[in-house]
């Protein structure tokens, strides 16, 4: 028996995934950056890698009013944003 045919076949690659990079709010409460935050600006400090699209969760703390723009945010930290006083803005 060839051993292509001995081994097991494995898994499916779908070609239509959409990866995300994730930033938690509480990473965004480290930045130095009080009021607008977008894409490049987290490129610039190292939060995400280029031409990637971004998603905002919710883990940690935020304590100052930004106003953010992202591709996704998950519901939690829609509402630590908004309850800070920010803007959650989807792209």
């Amino acid at each position: 028996m060839p051993l292509a045919r001995r081994l097991p076949k494995i898994g499916f690659t779908n070609i239509f995934r959409v990866e995300y990079e994730v930033v938690n709010v509480g990473d965004l409460q480290k930045l130095e950056i009080a009021g607008d935050i977008t894409p490049e600006l987290l490129v610039q400090n190292g939060l995400v890698r280029k031409n990637r699209k971004i998603k905002i969760l919710g883990d940690g703390q935020l304590d100052k009013q930004i106003t953010i723009t992202a591709n996704k945010f998950s519901k939690s930290a829609r509402e630590k944003i908004e309850k800070a006083g920010g803007k959650a803005v989807a792209l």
